[in-house]
């Protein structure tokens, strides 16, 4: 671990020496998507993790919610966000807070990647799938169960 001051250098949204890998492996309600680690795991002075997501066209992240906030700033692309019972146009240097217990997922649907910044507690509860009774209970907008992808 080390907590050394330091810049990473960027080259076409990849950073030297950090690993993209993939999005999650323990589900299956994803499509095309990959995530770096940028600042987080060994830095312990910081509170948080900084992490960089890409979803290729027509990909989404996963459907969910979790206890804890997390912000997010769009760098590359542009897409669409469930939030909640919202629909939300993604453009290049959005900023977007998402709330605990707030259902969302990202979607690539514009025909190009989208990559965003995304910055969480280091501590944090893992995310959990809405399940159809909370989908039903909490989404009545037809235009966002139609974007959903689970």
């Amino acid at each position: 671990m080390s907590n050394t001051s330091k810049v990473i250098k960027a080259a076409n949204f990849s950073w030297n020496g950090v690993e993209r890998k993939l999005y999650k492996t323990d589900t299956k309600n994803f499509k095309a998507i990959h995530r770096y680690t940028l600042l987080g795991d060994e830095i312990t002075a910081l509170n948080s993790e900084t992490r960089y997501f890409e979803i290729q066209p027509d990909g989404y992240s996963s459907l969910e919610l979790h206890r804890h906030p997390h912000s997010v700033v769009i760098i590359r692309g542009s897409g669409t966000l469930i939030l909640e019972n919202e629909l939300h146009a993604l453009n290049l240097h959005d900023v977007v807070f998402i709330a605990p217990e707030t259902i969302h997922q990202f979607h690539a649907d514009n025909g190009e990647p989208l990559g965003f910044i995304c910055i969480v507690d280091r501590y944090r509860d893992r995310p959990a799938i809405p399940d159809d009774e909370t989908i039903k209970e909490r989404i009545t907008s037809e235009k966002v169960l139609k974007k959903i992808q689970k």
